[in-house]
């Protein structure tokens, strides 16, 4: 596999003067030989006059001679070079592409529309321009590969998989920086620089969007409550240490159980509690 050749080419200018003495010089000099070379002396620096190229800065162009490669342009500037050469421009600037969310199933099989964002840069203009067919195209299809080979891998969120170490969901920077290495890898053959690769739209597909909903309320909940039944436990038995510790009440192992009970159910309650004043002893 060959590799970009970097071409010097002459000065434009320089060649410019070249034609205009020949245009001066070379007529003068044709019509004293023979007046009919005076149609040639004219015909050669038209000739070399196709040779005048212009580059922009980031852009470049890629030269062949009969179908031969023979290097690429990428400094910015007037130059000449052979007339025969065929001159193909390579843009060298940065591209955004913003891809579509696409749907895939993910590890563990739920459907899930997913998108990323993809910059990049020819930076081998050769494998561009020959490796490959419309280079642009090649880079749009291999993103969209990558992006739902990377959906398989991972599960949506890590309730689906508890014993999964990385999720789409929550895999951060650790996610965009496997995808960048997945595209690298596949468009190495086009001479494609991958500069920032990230995930832009991740969501459940719309028709398990609403359950898988439901499932992550019911789960934060739970997780809410297991919190709160924590805390409670420790409020009470806090509450009976310090009773204890000062010897407020003498309570039997009943007692303790009521009051237990009445301080989690407390503690525990979606709404506040209404207060019950008791006026006489512990047994009423």
């Amino acid at each position: 596999m060959k590799n970009e050749k970097v071409y010097q080419p002459l000065s434009g200018y320089l060649m410019v003067g070249v034609i205009l003495i020949s245009l001066l010089g070379i007529p003068a000099l044709a019509l004293a030989i023979h007046a009919k070379a005076l149609l040639l002396a004219m015909v050669v620096p038209a000739f070399l006059g196709i040779g005048f190229t212009i580059v922009n800065p980031n852009q470049s162009k890629v030269m062949t001679l009969f179908g031969k490669y023979t290097g690429t342009i990428k400094a910015d500037g007037f130059f000449w070079v052979n007339p025969f050469y065929v001159r193909k421009g390579v843009t060298l600037r940065a591209n955004n592409m913003d891809q579509n969310p696409i749907k895939v199933n993910d590890k563990m099989g739920n459907p899930v529309m997913i998108g990323a964002v993809l910059v990049w840069r020819v930076r081998d203009t050769y494998k561009a321009a020959f490796e490959v067919d419309h280079y642009e195209n090649f880079v749009k299809v291999q993103s969209e590969s990558a992006v739902r080979q990377l959906a398989t891998a991972f599960p949506y969120d890590k309730f689906d998989d508890e014993e999964a170490e990385i999720s789409l969901r929550d895999g951060g920077e650790e996610v965009n920086h496997l995808l960048e290495d997945m595209l690298q890898k596949r468009l190495e053959i086009a001479g494609i620089e991958v500069i920032e690769a990230r995930i832009s739209y991740l969501a459940y597909a719309s028709e398990i969007a609403g359950a898988m909903l439901q499932r992550q309320q019911a789960t934060a909940v739970v997780a809410a409550r297991q919190k709160i039944v924590e805390g409670a436990v420790g409020m009470v038995q806090m509450a009976l240490d310090e009773l204890n510790a000062h010897n407020v009440v003498d309570l039997d192992d009943e007692k303790k159980a009521a009051m237990v009970s009445n301080l989690m159910v407390v503690l525990c309650a979606e709404r506040s509690a209404s207060p019950v004043i008791n006026t006489g002893t512990l047994h009423q």
